[in-house]
């Protein structure tokens, strides 16, 4: 059955923030308090859940509201420094120009959300953003509702095995792009329905025909 709804993922999917994080990672655990992480650790804990990595650096669940609060504004005052992954806003007009629906499910500001996407955020039909209580999969759930389509026609991709878990418990299927914060073989092991090497793979996968047509349409 073809997806006619995707929901995307911003950090690590669609915005190469990662290199920002690992720069602002220690920063940020100084002021809350909780273990820094050592270059020697980050290849570990892109193998791990996000349970695993709260463990692993002691953060009490509890800080993460404050915690999130302080890395959405700290994002919004480098925004210059996270571009865009090559290739994203022709992926993006692929599939909306070929009736996909587009929604972004992140934990940043929706503001933050809109100025990294820049011009491709007019492609976004929803938008659900900021951190949630109930976490993501709620929030997947809530699209579709909104977006008014069959759980079975919807997939949400991401770089985390966070959103792989989130789109099992909505029922959804689940694209993981190896370009992430997570490592490929975590994501991988998982099993997920589609797993994406290339940007432009995300397009010749949900718009196949589409992809083929202008392959082969004549200069």
């Amino acid at each position: 059955m073809p997806y006619t709804l995707a929901i995307f993922d911003l950090d690590g999917t669609l915005a190469d923030s990662f290199p920002w994080f690992l720069r602002t990672i220690n920063d940020v655990a100084d002021r809350f308090n909780f273990r820094r992480v050592a270059d020697e650790e980050i290849e570990e804990l892109r193998h791990a859940s996000s349970r695993e990595i709260l463990s692993q650096l002691e953060v009490p669940l509890w800080k993460l509201p404050a915690i999130a609060r302080h890395a959405r504004r700290l994002k919004a005052e480098a925004a210059a420094e996270i571009a865009l992954f090559a290739g994203v806003e022709t992926m993006l007009r692929t599939l909306a120009g070929n009736g996909v629906q587009l929604a972004l499910v992140t934990s940043d500001s929706e503001a933050n959300a809109r100025e990294k996407l820049g011009d491709g955020a007019a492609l976004f039909a929803h938008f659900d953003c900021a951190a949630s209580l109930f976490g993501k999969a709620a929030k997947f759930r809530r699209v579709i509702r909104r977006a008014g389509v069959d759980p079975a026609q919807v997939i949400a991709i991401g770089d985390e095995v966070r959103d792989i878990d989130a789109a099992r418990a909505a029922g959804i299927a689940c694209g993981a792009v190896c370009w992430g914060y997570a490592a490929p073989a975590a994501l991988r092991a998982l099993g997920p329905d589609h797993v994406f090497e290339r940007m432009d793979e995300i397009a010749s996968t949900l718009c196949p025909g589409a992809v083929a047509r202008r392959a082969t349409r004549p200069p």
